[in-house]
């Protein structure tokens, strides 16, 4: 076998060619630096308000327990204020607080004998 030699012409087609082709590289290699930082801004533009968004989310979502708690709450002391108005308005009555002070704080009359008898507490 025989070698071959392959020479390449150096004259001045070959290096306006050389230098074209080394131009459009740069310009490609711009173009993609410039498409790089594009896109990493966009990518920040998005992550921004998701961080916000989820936040956001979080913060509703803490309130919407809030609010059951506070609606249990809500009905719990109504219920406790329902209650205390129906023996406010009971002890507006003679013969009901004398009932209660002997039931519930044992009082008597004189000569009275007391004996307890479980459920027969006024409430």
């Amino acid at each position: 076998m025989s070698k071959k030699n392959i020479v390449q012409l150096n004259n001045q087609y070959i290096q306006d060619e050389n230098q074209k082709t080394r131009y459009e590289e740069a310009e490609a290699s711009k173009r993609h630096r410039l498409m790089g930082i594009i896109m990493l801004f966009v990518i920040l533009l998005f992550i921004l308000p998701t961080f916000n968004l989820v936040e956001s989310y979080r913060s509703i979502q803490s309130n919407k327990k809030e609010i059951a708690k506070l609606n249990k709450e809500y009905k719990a002391l109504s219920e406790k204020t329902t209650k205390e108005q129906a023996l406010a308005k009971s002890l507006q009555d003679t013969t009901y607080i004398e009932k209660y002070a002997r039931a519930k704080y044992y009082l008597s009359k004189d000569g009275e004998t007391i004996y307890l008898v479980p459920g027969l507490l006024p409430k």
